[in-house]
């Protein structure tokens, strides 16, 4: 077929109104899929319109007797945004996703009868067991186009790896050579590019990399550096309503986003907050509330990120920097595509480089971990599920997954119903690869710090970190105008955070179900805990990753600081404000092997200010293992502290406040609270300084 350039705009018109004409880029990219079945690589920014380069393609493609086209796409929020406008174009678009299983066979139906133009799926979609081997092979012989959105989700040089990406290859090694492949990105410098295209290209034919410049005209960004987290907090709550238009506030961490979205709230702001652990209906809602500026703001993590599209978008604030200027970038572009002026500031904190190693401490394990799991799944006697290799494989749960999905890829082994297997297919580590992208994640943390610290232009400075050659000064930035953001903030604004932010107590919810898989292990532990054995709800002062006792709470872990008479005051509060099924008689000690003076002690002097019996230390049977710098995993942390207890006090009839340092997994203070119990007390409450998480 020979498209032609009217025909397409006439396409574009229909997703993009009366008036709309195609971009050069747009137009070279339909015609090197449409008419030259290419492979082509789009690095355009945000806004720039890559969804109507492969919606027109697909009309075109459609017409001429192709195919449905298969996009795969990292968020449903993407998803349902690309559905909606399909429809505006008059294009059929369906999504298979964890949220519509049971629409999968309907779907499929559809699909065979020729009634879908275009079908979205997760990346995860592309292992799914049943997905993969009865929809896969279909769509890969009669696919019309394959589109991979956020295609710098394929590079482990990104910002935004992510291993089911990789499956990719595969599905582009078994497509028709007559088949068009569309990768698009708004975020990806030229390492990253160079690593998209040459997994997509093929041995007849190089891809075709089409670079834009990334100015965003609309953008005025900025830097407010201030004292401290409670002062970081109360200038949101004085300048939030001064902001255009409604808009994202990015935090770091889940507890951060909670925490902020509970003071505005309390403070007449109208947000919500929205991260990772937020239920997908209700992420749905909170989208279409920002949709239709029912709130001001979300606070949300990283989880509201790619793909989600309110032109205008009035202003992005961080709480805390990312760790790469190419991610920043990418947050930030979610802003102003449709407006003339949208603010983004940046409220650096102090803590953002620790909250940066902790997240650096779950990448890729190291080859004893990976060769450990392999020899696991080959002894097995069929699939075994990823409960059941954590009670073999000492790794947390995420990083567990994540590896089997690398080692998925890497053919070593195969997600099958049921669990996992192991292939036979030999596996190497490589241990360069891995160290060079380590070095490339600390460099662009370093040149984060950079950008904070920047006195030129600071978009000039992004476009660059993104190899964007045609990066000049912008004349809107803080550093460009002279005008920089005020960092002003009244005392009662910050009195207000503080006492909101340092509000002192966590719950701690006992656990109630023993890990699956422990007797594979030879411990005998299945099921439910007997009652008799439980203990009660427990409580912390905060977490290490809270905004307000995070800071002071991970000095004193570290040893750098001791317990504050400010600290143990809040201490005193949560304890007084508890409440208890029956007030606790004896305070006993966890007996740290780390921070046995800090347990101890705390023990000791809470005991004297409560009034109770203070009855020592819990002693620990035999050497237990010392815990990994990252911690365990749930079932391995059962087995190294269950049966390591014994209690040399008599606790007949006591009612026993437990004390400890850290609250990581739970077994720690589960298996302690039940040789309590067993030695005759009648309630333990669990209580520690801080929560991991």
């Amino acid at each position: 077929m020979s498209a032609t350039r009217a025909d397409a705009e006439t396409i574009l018109r229909r997703l993009a109104g009366d008036t709309a004409t195609l971009r050069d880029a747009q137009w070279t990219s339909i015609d090197a899929l449409v008419n030259d079945h290419r492979r082509v690589l789009l690095v355009q920014r945000t806004g720039f319109g890559k969804s109507a380069v492969y919606f027109t393609a697909t009309a075109l493609l459609r017409r001429a007797g192709a195919g449905p086209t298969l996009i795969v796409s990292p968020l449903l929020a993407l998803m349902r945004n690309q559905i909606a406008a399909a429809e505006a174009a008059g294009i059929t678009a369906h999504t298979i996703n964890s949220g519509n299983i049971e629409q999968w066979d309907d779907v499929a139906a559809l699909i065979a009868d020729g009634r879908i133009d275009v079908l979205l799926v997760s990346p995860e979609r592309l292992n799914n067991p049943q997905f993969r081997d009865e929809l896969l092979p279909k769509l890969a012989t009669e696919c019309g186009m394959l589109v991979v959105d956020e295609a710098h989700c394929i590079s482990d040089w990104g910002h935004d790896f992510r291993p089911d990406y990789r499956r990719l290859r595969t599905f582009l090694e078994e497509l028709p050579p007559s088949v068009p492949v569309l990768a698009t990105t708004a975020t990806a410098n030229a390492r990253v590019s160079a690593d998209i295209a040459e997994q997509l290209d093929r041995d007849d034919a190089p891809s075709l990399v089409l670079r834009g410049g990334l100015d965003r005209e609309s953008l005025h960004l900025s830097v407010a550096s201030l004292a401290d987290n409670d002062a970081r907090i109360a200038w949101l709550d004085e300048r939030l309503h001064t902001l255009p238009g409604s808009g994202i506030i990015y935090t770091l961490t889940v507890a951060a986003a909670e925490e902020i979205a509970a003071f505005l709230t309390s403070r007449g702001h109208t947000v919500a907050a929205y991260t990772g652990k937020t239920e997908g209906a209700e992420r749905e809602q909170l989208e279409a509330d920002l949709l239709a500026d029912r709130v001001k703001a979300l606070i949300a993590t990283s989880a509201l990120g790619m793909g989600f599209d309110k032109p205008n978008l009035g202003f992005v604030v961080h709480v805390g920097a990312p760790s790469s200027p190419v991610a920043y970038y990418q947050q930030v572009g979610r802003a102003g595509r449709a407006c003339d002026r949208a603010e983004v500031i940046l409220l650096p904190g102090a803590e953002d480089t620790a909250i940066w190693r902790y997240f650096a401490s779950l990448s890729f394990p190291g080859p004893d971990a990976v060769h450990d799991t392999l020899r696991v799944l080959s002894a097995a006697d069929g699939p075994m599920s990823t409960a059941a290799i954590e009670t073999r494989v000492d790794l947390r749960r995420a990083r567990l997954e994540m590896m089997l999905k690398v080692l998925d890829v890497d053919g070593a082994v195969r997600r099958v119903k049921g669990g996992w297997t192991a292939t036979g297919r030999p596996w190497h580590h490589d241990a360069p690869r891995y160290e060079r992208v380590a070095a490339a994640r600390d460099h662009e943390q370093h040149r984060m710090l950079a950008y904070i610290d920047h006195t030129g232009c600071r978009l000039e400075f992004l476009r660059r970190e993104l190899d964007d050659d045609t990066a000049v000064a912008c004349g809107r930035c803080d550093n460009c105008t002279g005008v920089t953001t005020d960092n002003a903030v009244s005392t009662a604004a910050v009195d207000a955070a503080r006492d909101a932010m340092h509000r002192p107590g966590v719950a701690l919810p006992p656990r109630r179900m023993w890990p699956t898989a422990m007797k594979s292990i030879g411990v005998e532990l299945a099921g439910r805990l007997a009652a008799d054995i439980t203990a009660e709800p427990g409580r912390a002062l905060g977490r290490l990753s809270d905004i307000g006792w995070g800071g002071p709470l991970r000095g004193v872990i570290d040893g750098a600081e001791p317990v504050s008479d400010a600290m143990y005051a809040a201490i005193v509060q949560v304890l007084a404000g508890w409440d208890w099924n029956e007030r606790p008689d004896t305070v006993i000690s966890m007996g740290s092997r780390t921070r046995g003076a800090l347990v101890n002690g705390l023990a000791t002097r809470i005991a004297a200010t409560g009034r109770m019996t203070d009855a020592g230390i819990l002693r620990r049977i035999g050497d237990p293992t010392r815990r990994r710098p990252d911690g365990t995993n749930s079932a391995q942390r059962l087995r190294e502290v269950v049966d390591t207890f014994a209690v040399d006090t008599d606790v007949t009839g006591a009612r026993v406040l437990l004390v400890d340092d850290l609250y990581d997994s739970g077994w720690t203070m589960t298996t302690a609270a039940a040789t309590l119990r067993r030695a005759g007390a009648t309630s333990v409450y669990p209580f520690a300084l801080a929560v991991t998480g």
